[in-house]
């Protein structure tokens, strides 16, 4: 009678698997979920600012025809009103008495509803901030000859009242950007440039493609800045 006995190749092969399908299975840290500090935190709602949660709606991919389930969550202060889509998952609880907004998901072990859970936070506390004080963005003008106005050119307005910003940095001809809507622009001084508007990523957004035009350079220190931006000037290089 014979006798099959595997291969050395073959035993380890299966010993290979076996120790990459263990390895897989194994977590790198052995410490238990943890539920998100800054999403268990309550949001204050101050006076005059309403938030309401809608119904749960159904959005599908387009490109992965995907069906997720969502809830438009509306939040509407004295400077605005701002809609936000937030998972099914995330439940809000509104607290009318308290005036405090808190935040729970279904399955905190699941890392998806973890991450939103404290992503959802951010960005509901940050919308009430700007129905209620709304979110400001000063850029300067660093370099000899910068200059910023803002004036109306009704010819060029995308929708009625739009400002245009006309900005002189150093090329040989004035740079001219439309403001887009939802964000005000001023300039208190030639080289200081005041945005504000009830969405910060709309703010922020204008000013990073102001930024664009001239990026703040090591050597000589100028170009334009966002706020407290700085920037480690370098020595200049000799031959």
């Amino acid at each position: 009678m014979s006798v099959f006995l595997p291969s050395r190749t073959a035993v380890f092969g299966t010993c290979v698997a076996g120790a990459r399908a263990a390895a897989a299975a194994r977590q790198f840290s052995g410490t238990t979920a943890l539920r998100s500090k800054l999403g268990r935190t309550p949001i204050s709602v101050p006076p005059g600012v309403e938030v309401k949660v809608g119904e749960p709606w159904v959005k599908r991919d387009l490109t992965t025809y995907l069906k997720t389930v969502r809830k438009t969550v509306t939040i509407e202060g004295p400077l605005g009103k701002i809609e936000y889509d937030v998972p099914d998952f995330v439940k809000i609880t509104i607290d009318p008495v308290e005036r405090q907004a808190s935040l729970s998901v279904e399955d905190s072990t699941i890392k998806q509803q973890r991450e939103m859970w404290g992503t959802t936070w951010a960005y509901l506390n940050r919308h009430i901030m700007g129905v209620s004080e709304g979110h400001t963005a000063v850029l300067r003008l660093v370099g000899i000859g910068y200059r910023a106005a803002v004036e109306d050119r009704p010819k060029q307005a995308e929708y009625p009242g739009q400002k245009t910003l006309t900005m002189k940095l150093g090329y040989t001809h004035p740079v001219d950007l439309l403001v887009p809507k939802g964000v005000q622009a001023s300039t208190p001084n030639p080289t200081r440039i005041l945005l504000e508007g009830i969405n910060r990523e709309e703010v922020m957004s204008f000013a990073g493609r102001i930024r664009e035009w001239r990026k703040p350079e090591p050597y000589k220190g100028k170009g334009v800045f966002i706020n407290d931006e700085t920037i480690k000037l370098k020595q200049k290089k000799i031959k």
